[in-house]
């Protein structure tokens, strides 16, 4: 069966690393976005200084990764929303920057200096749930996105505050998808409120069972941190662009 030129075009794009789509309104002209993005960053006690400073600047510079702004360039409005959220316990999360649309290299590369700028936010506990839905009562404030969905990356199981995926079944009720990128770190976070006393799942697991929701929602796992700018990158691109490409055609690996 002969392939219609528009399904090869697609899938030319996406094995070269996407291309955008012609026609596109300016960037200024409303507050429609083809994505609101929240990143949730775990910053508990676990995080050492060296761990935070690298999951830091792997999400900086995902957002100066040429691949990240053309999956941004594939989507029909060519932009995105993205704020940049840190989590510790129950009480514990911070909007370290607020909304802000990227729509190419320039944008991109000042999203990626105010995360850079800011000092870190919390140490203690780890709370997924007190994450979500913080992350949750963030959209809508500034732009329509299209598509919603929150980012949690973190390295240890929910510990503090109300069960994970209670927070997460809110959340994807209201159109959120949740997914997650899981750091198998050597410092796993302490047990909180009788959770020593029970052996826990692998994180990827947890993460899959009680964190992410949602339509195509995922889990990435990495070994450590120093594999977390290389995995943000590709998670970035999948979420990103995932109407924008052929689903049948693998995603351009990042290089």
């Amino acid at each position: 069966m002969r392939l219609g030129r528009r399904s090869l075009i697609s899938g030319l794009a996406a094995l070269t690393g996407l291309t955008v789509f012609p026609g596109a309104p300016d960037a200024q002209d409303s507050d429609d976005v083809d994505l609101e993005l929240v990143l949730a960053v775990d910053v508990s006690r676990s995080v050492d200084d060296q761990e935070f400073d690298l999951q830091r600047r792997g999400y900086a510079q995902a957002f100066t990764h040429p691949n990240v702004i053309k999956a941004i360039q594939s989507n029909g409005l060519r932009r995105i929303a993205v704020a940049y959220v840190e989590w510790a316990g129950a009480e514990a999360q911070l909007t370290v920057v607020p909304w802000t649309m990227v729509s190419d290299a320039e944008s991109g590369e000042i999203f990626a200096d105010r995360i850079l700028a800011a000092p870190r936010s919390f140490w203690g506990w780890t709370s997924i749930s007190g994450a979500i839905d913080h992350s949750s009562k963030l959209f809508g404030q500034r732009y329509k996105g299209r598509r919603r969905v929150i980012d949690v990356s973190g390295d240890g199981i929910n510990n503090s505050g109300r069960p994970a995926f209670v927070a997460r079944d809110e959340a994807v009720a209201k159109g959120i998808v949740i997914n997650g990128l899981v750091i198998m770190n050597d410092n796993p976070n302490p047990g909180g409120f009788g959770q020593r006393a029970f052996p826990q799942p692998p994180l990827d697991e947890f993460y899959r069972e009680q964190v992410i929701g949602g339509p195509g929602a995922f889990v990435i796992a990495v070994d450590d941190f120093e594999s977390f700018a290389f995995a943000i990158v590709n998670k970035l691109i999948k979420e990103i662009a995932y109407f924008a490409v052929d689903p049948g055609v693998r995603l351009a690996q990042a290089k």
